[in-house]
């Protein structure tokens, strides 16, 4: 079924207000998007979250918006490309409550359809510092602050063209394809050590980019999705909540598609 509405379908089940009681969570990227979405899912499943991203006024919108919901929520604007910014959002976090539990590292760059001969240097590391090096610094000051508490539960942001090759996106393609990498060897190095290091490769989401699009614009696109629809932000927050939460505890080193189908090669 193709909707008009830019809100094809609502979430049918919420996220159980207990499920991530008592735990200290740190989501990048929470300015606006999936990553806004999941501060709120992640609140009100009983997290309380430090909201990272580099827009402080979006930033503290999101923040004041939890909270006034009844929420716990911190907000810290932060660069996740830079060493010295993610240290400092990770040591602030454990200095205001005293341990790191779960981290979704959600913050991201776009894409551009370009040619790979065609791309410039300079928007290839851009892209490339902001995607996979952002996960990788994220989780090196993660890392330690959750074995130091006794361990906790990694979400990375991948993508489908973390899985596929799509054409026109090579930057993007590589990067996210290497957060796929980070994860399995990030797991594979503290499974031992009670951390759990998983990732998700979303399919079209109806962030402000897809909602923009014009109704056959949108139409197009959930014509190639097996379900004929886009994915909501908060279907991506509950997957990354869920992979925090207890009930995902022998799951480690895994990507977790949420597509609608579309890489099952059904559309």
């Amino acid at each position: 079924m193709t909707s008009t509405s830019p809100f094809p379908v609502q979430p049918t089940q919420s996220v159980p207000s207990d499920l991530l009681a008592g735990k200290v969570a740190i989501i990048t990227g929470a300015s606006r998007g999936i990553g806004a979405a999941s501060a709120r899912v992640f609140a009100a499943a009983g997290a309380t979250v430090v909201l990272a991203a580099r827009s402080e006024d979006a930033l503290a919108s999101v923040a004041h918006a939890i909270q006034s919901a009844g929420g716990q929520a911190r907000a810290i604007p932060t660069d996740t490309s830079d060493p010295v910014a993610v240290e400092q959002l990770v040591q602030q976090t454990l200095d205001a409550y005293g341990r790191l539990d779960a981290a979704f590292n959600n913050a991201g760059e776009g894409h551009m359809p370009t040619p790979l001969a065609d791309i410039a240097l300079e928007d290839f590391d851009r892209t490339v510092r902001v995607n996979l090096r952002g996960v990788f610094l994220a989780m090196k000051y993660e890392i330690p602050a959750m074995l130091a508490g006794g361990g906790g539960a990694i979400v990375n942001m991948s993508s489908t063209a973390g899985l596929n090759g799509v054409p026109g996106i090579a930057s993007y393609v590589a990067s996210k394809h290497g957060i796929i990498g980070l994860t399995k060897a990030a797991a594979l190095d503290y499974a031992s050590r009670n951390i759990r290091v998983n990732a998700i490769a979303p399919g079209p989401i109806l962030t402000e980019r897809l909602a923009s699009l014009p109704e056959q614009a949108r139409e197009q696109v959930s014509a190639h999705v097996p379900m004929r629809r886009i994915g909501l932000p908060e279907e991506i927050s509950a997957a990354a909540a869920w992979l925090c939460s207890d009930q995902a505890s022998f799951l480690t080193g895994t990507t977790i598609t949420v597509d609608g189908g579309r890489l099952a090669g059904g559309a």
